[in-house]
């Protein structure tokens, strides 16, 4: 009596040669393509500032603040607070916005309101 099973077995294989063979060429197709740069240098002598004073950005800024009831602050480069308004007319401003920026030539002026 033959008690053996009629399945034969299969015996199954990883052939890892066209893996190999895939990895060889993207090898060779990215040493191909790449291209090796060579970065040109100038040299630069940069200008040197001659005077001995330096500019404070700090100078040239007028803050608005603006609350969320609608009142206005303003600050000037003299100013340590800002100066509340008495009102929030456009001539209280105006006028606020004039003293503070007296000495000033092009100002910029940075205007912080309230999310509301």
């Amino acid at each position: 009596m033959n008690f053996r099973s009629r399945q034969s077995e299969v015996e199954t294989d990883i052939n890892l040669t066209p893996l190999i063979d895939v990895v060889f060429l993207l090898l060779i197709f990215f040493m191909v393509t790449t291209t090796f740069s060579k970065e040109a240098q100038i040299k630069l002598q940069l200008p040197e500032a001659t005077s001995a004073e330096k500019a404070n950005p700090e100078e040239r800024f007028l803050t608005i603040q603006i609350t969320e009831f609608g009142e206005y602050a303003v600050k000037g480069p003299d100013d340590e607070e800002p100066r509340e308004l008495i009102n929030s007319s456009h001539k209280t401003l105006q006028r606020t916005l004039k003293q503070a920026a007296r000495n000033m030539v092009d100002p910029i002026v940075v205007i912080r309101a309230d999310r509301q």
